[in-house]
């Protein structure tokens, strides 16, 4: 660890003048009050020195090591305002950047992710992504990302939840790029001007909008980190909210088509006992390990006899879960338009964002990007084009031209980012029930595929070259049984940032990574388990002795090839 001398020697020395004259000491860290960076208006210069911070609106977080927070507002355009924060630990930083990314359209700070950031370490920076640049109702602002009011995830569009960013171009590039690369250039700088010295390495992790976050940074700047984490990152965004949206219309054509919310967990049983131990895990597993060596057809879950939901299926609702599973298809010529849920993502958790979160909303949950399109008449059942009547043949058009090019990071050329020795890690849960797992392998296969003349999907073994090129500078791992970035009923805590730093650091290519199961995942409440999580393609096996609650005992080996379900070429990857 790289200890910093250079904050906190002249703490004391340096005095200003108060409102009224009253003498207040000044900082290296309250001296950046006044620093003068391009496009940027500092808003505070704060020593945080007691433990403890207070996010607006959520509970404290404790345990934190001495630092100096800074706030600012970046604006690149005109109608840019893109508010940052930059973390920086006052004693024993580790000469490290971190730039962290956040959930559903932002609007707001991801404090848990600065917190574990100069936890760690690192100094760290976080973003708005100029999405929340006014107050909003508690409604419709989530605190902390993709870990906050279910309610704020799925309308945080900004101050304005039924018209979002329309008619704001700019702003929309800010949330679809522009904001983390400028939050990156000016949290550099701000490293700089508080250690007098740059930061050695620079990383960026993120989750969901921070996957896409991340995707982005490696395709278009791919100077700007030299390793790069991406969660169930949400690539291929403007595909994935129409999947959004067929759910909510699937599950809306009829009284009849909803699932019950006690009905879920009977259907995830029922993948269970079909299911589990064919594709790499033990027969007690709770989970799936590689939900695509299952065929679960819900139809075995329709009523005989007397059986009456919660207990079974409907005819209606067999055609409802049969539709989940397959995600949001063109209904005129067939096209994928975006994968569904694999098996063994069934729950009745809110907070996992399923099934059971989306249908329970008044509107599809995300749709705010089409209003974006639209405006605000997408919001009323009577306009040409709304959420209950989307047209998943006609309607994609008109939403691709405007923002593909801007939200979608869907560009397999990294050849810039591996030129400067960048690394990509990539993870995804497979009971992700609201951003598809398949989408992180179809494009992990696209950067295989790309440049070395292999038809889709790619199929491969250890042994393949396009496959061991790759996986000199991006891997991905899957991570059975985890929900959507978190919780979920598999393995579901592990640290994938030092493995990518000892990856970039050190040349260590991580093969495995180990994930822990906490009771009632509360750490507190001790281990339930352990798993390894293996570099894809490679699958864990129970070695056949041992418990099987142990990671130890399970050996990461090549898979069998998989069917994995594909956009259409047009939609893709």
């Amino acid at each position: 660890m790289h200890r910093s001398t250079l904050v906190g020697a002249a703490w004391g020395l340096l005095a200003s003048v108060a409102i009224g004259g009253t003498p207040a000491l000044a900082s290296p860290c309250t001296n950046l009050a006044t620093l003068a960076l391009e496009h940027t208006t500092i808003t505070g210069a704060t020593d945080v020195t007691g433990g403890t911070f207070t996010p607006p609106g959520s509970a404290p977080i404790t345990g934190l090591p001495p630092f100096c927070r800074v706030t600012a507002t970046l604006t690149p355009t005109a109608d840019s305002q893109i508010r940052i924060e930059a973390w920086l630990p006052e004693t024993n930083w580790n000469g490290r950047f971190l730039g962290t990314g956040g959930g559903g359209y932002q609007g707001t700070f991801t404090y848990s992710e600065l917190a574990n950031g100069i936890n760690a370490g690192f100094a760290a920076a976080n973003s708005d992504l100029g999405t929340g640049t006014s107050g909003c109702s508690p409604l419709f602002c989530g605190d902390d990302g993709n870990k906050g009011n279910p309610l704020a995830i799925a309308f945080g569009e900004g101050p304005n939840p039924s018209t979002g960013l329309f008619g704001h171009p700019e702003k929309i590039k800010d949330f679809g790029y522009r904001a983390i690369h400028q939050m990156t250039l000016r949290g550099k700088e701000i490293v700089k001007a508080f250690y007098s010295q740059h930061a050695k390495t620079s990383y960026f992790a993120g989750c969901s909008t921070g996957g896409q976050n991340a995707l982005m940074e490696a395709q278009r700047f791919p100077h700007d980190y030299d390793g790069i984490l991406a969660g169930a990152a949400a690539f291929n965004r403007t595909h994935l909210h129409m999947g959004a949206l067929t759910l909510w219309q699937d599950t809306h054509a009829s009284a009849t088509r909803f699932i019950l919310p006690a009905q879920m967990p009977v259907i995830n049983k029922a993948v269970i006992a079909q299911c589990v131990g064919r594709d790499g895990g033990v027969k007690t597993d709770q989970f799936l390990t590689d939900p695509r060596d299952c065929r679960f057809d819900p139809k075995v879950l329709q009523c005989q006899g007397g059986a009456v939901p919660p207990a079974c299926l409907t005819p209606d609702q067999v055609t409802t879960m049969r539709k989940y599973y397959l995600g949001a298809i063109d209904p005129v010529n067939g096209d994928v338009i975006n994968p569904g849920p694999a098996p063994g993502s069934e729950t009745d958790n809110v907070l996992a964002l399923g099934l059971v979160f989306a249908e329970q909303l008044p509107e599809p949950a995300f749709d705010g990007l089409f209003y974006w399109v639209f405006g605000a008449g997408f919001g009323i059942q009577s306009s040409p084009v709304n959420f209950a009547n989307f047209d998943f043949h006609h309607d994609i058009k008109p939403v691709d031209d405007q923002l593909e090019a801007v939200l979608n990071a869907t560009s397999t050329d990294l050849s810039e980012f591996r030129g400067h020795g960048g690394k990509l890690l990539m993870y995804h849960g497979w009971a992700d029930p609201l951003l598809p797992s398949q989408s992180s392998i179809n494009y992990f296969n696209a950067l295989v595929h790309n440049g070395h003349g292999f038809p889709m999907p790619v199929r491969f073994d250890d042994g393949d070259p396009a496959l061991r090129h790759t996986q000199t500078y991006a891997r991905l791992f899957m991570v059975p049984g985890m929900w959507h970035c978190s919780g979920g009923p598999g393995p579901n805590t592990f640290d994938a940032l030092t493995p990518l730093v000892n990856w970039v650091e050190k040349d260590v290519a991580p093969e495995t990574i180990t994930a822990t199961k906490f009771v009632n995942d509360t750490p507190a409440s001790g281990v339930q388990m352990t798993r390894p999580l293996c570099v894809y393609p490679k699958v864990a096996r129970y070695n056949g002795r041992g418990d099987t609650n142990s990671a130890a005992n399970f050996t990461c080996v090549p898979d069998e090839p998989d069917f994995n379900q594909m956009p259409a070429p047009q939609y893709g990857p």
